[in-house]
């Protein structure tokens, strides 16, 4: 509701009912329209996010959604994803890749070599990946997805 006058620069505003100190039809009369401390905006409240309303949360760091960004670049500190139970990023070494050199090549030990642990690598090789049997175990343990990189970061799929 708007009263112009002639003569005035700007017409004068009333409130509605309802605005701020005016009784509208859900607000008993007497008390203002928001509730709250007096000088304080109310109109940009944070609304709670997804964990604070109750459901799990999963590792995301700030401003990531999963392993991209939210305008859709990929995360620079995880390219390959992240592990979901973790929250670590994934290695750039690949455990199908690994757990193949380990089944067929593991008498030399070139999936630990690939993996960066030279030390076992070199056991490996000096004892004929265990006559086999350390080999094949080692390849079944890469492809399961027990065996980490050497920065301890999970292997990916």
């Amino acid at each position: 509701m708007s009263n112009y006058t002639p003569g005035q620069d700007q017409p004068s505003q009333q409130p509605y009912p309802g605005q701020a100190g005016q009784p509208g039809p859900a607000q008993p009369m007497g008390q203002p329209a928001y509730q709250g401390q007096p000088g304080q905006d109310q109109s940009f409240q944070q609304q709670p996010y997804a964990g604070q309303m109750g459901q799990p949360q999963v590792y995301q760091p700030q401003g990531y959604v999963g392993s991209q960004y939210p305008t859709g670049g990929v995360d620079p500190q995880a390219p390959y994803g992240r592990d979901p139970q973790t929250g670590l990023p994934y290695s750039e070494k690949s455990k199908i890749v690994a757990g193949l050199l380990q089944l067929f090549l593991g008498g030399f030990g070139i999936g630990r070599f690939y993996l960066g642990y030279t030390g076992i690598g070199v056991a490996q090789l000096l004892t004929c990946g265990g006559l086999g049997f350390w080999a094949l175990i080692d390849a079944i343990m890469i492809l399961t997805g027990s065996v980490k990189d050497s920065n301890g970061l999970p292997l990916r799929g």
